[in-house]
């Protein structure tokens, strides 16, 4: 199984090109699922339906979330069919097990009234007011991640363009900005950014008031601090910021496809540059559904 293993491993490093922490979560998954294995004395290529179904009563046994347990399944369940592909089994011991039911947990989003609150909070009259309001404006319009936004540098921004280019592992994308992000972000850039930044080496679009890149808690700070001047009630993290985004795009009439690409879903699994600025049509999607394009 070992040598079965290494195999697969490289297979999704090199092949799939799968990122370093779903790799790593696939590590821990199937080096778990050999020790039961080995535990039990079951070589892999003999193993059963039967064996799985033990394998999932124990770590419910164990106390493992839904989830965990859905997650380990699929990790064994896509080491098999790699196994099944090249030979080294005629059966796939998992072909009819069936993952746990995961409570679906419908996400925060926030109306348009609220997100509009919101952004208002920031007044641009210091650095960090101008910083701030270019920041959750860029989240609102873009819908990216936290750690995507914090990782942007400033050449990764093409204001005249109107898109940023997200870099996430091998993966890249381009999603525009709307009207009212542009203008919040040229106002940072010309205004706050450089005097902010203590050397032009500086490459970190968004940065501290030590000029310095911004960390994720900096950034779940600011948007907390500015729920609380807007006397929103409800939990704000940069998440629901994406999740509101999404939705928002959706509600006015977006194509589903074309929101899956501008979040980066990983179902949108291509490593080439998947969105062209040359494409009008996703252009004018947003421009036609996002809230503040």
């Amino acid at each position: 199984m070992e040598r079965q293993l290494k195999l697969f491993f490289k297979f999704l490093e090199e092949d799939k090109k799968v990122s370093q922490n779903t790799l790593q979560s696939y590590k821990r998954d199937l080096k778990q699922f050999r020790r039961y294995l080995e535990a039990c004395e079951l070589h892999y290529n003999r193993v059963k339906e039967e064996d799985i179904k033990d394998y999932i009563k124990e770590m419910q046994e164990d106390g493992k979330k839904a989830s965990s347990i859905s997650r380990c399944i699929a990790s064994i369940r896509s080491f098999y069919q790699f196994v099944l592909r090249n030979k080294k089994i005629k059966e796939d011991p998992t072909a009819h097990i069936q993952s746990p039911k995961i409570e679906k947990r419908v996400p925060s989003v926030l109306t348009s009234k609220e997100v509009e609150l919101l952004l208002n909070q920031p007044k641009d009259v210091d650095l960090k007011g101008t910083r701030d309001k270019a920041m959750l404006e860029f989240a609102y319009a873009t819908g990216m991640r936290v750690t995507e936004i914090i990782s942007l540098n400033i050449e990764d921004v093409n204001l005249e363009e109107g898109y940023v280019t997200c870099k996430n592992g091998n993966k890249q994308r381009n999603i525009p900005l709307g009207k009212m992000s542009l203008k919040a972000l040229k106002e940072y850039i010309e205004e706050a950014r450089s005097i902010l930044i203590k050397s032009e080496e500086e490459k970190a679009l968004f940065v501290n008031i030590n000029g310095g890149r911004l960390t994720r808690q900096g950034f779940w700070k600011i948007i907390k601090y500015y729920k609380e001047q807007a006397h929103i009630t409800k939990d704000i993290t940069p998440h629901v910021l994406r999740h509101s985004f999404a939705t928002h795009l959706l509600q006015n009439g977006a194509d589903l496809k074309a929101i899956q690409t501008m979040l980066g879903h990983s179902d949108i699994s291509s490593t080439q540059v998947y969105m062209q600025f040359q494409d009008e049509g996703l252009k004018d999607i947003y421009k036609k559904a996002h809230p503040r394009a």
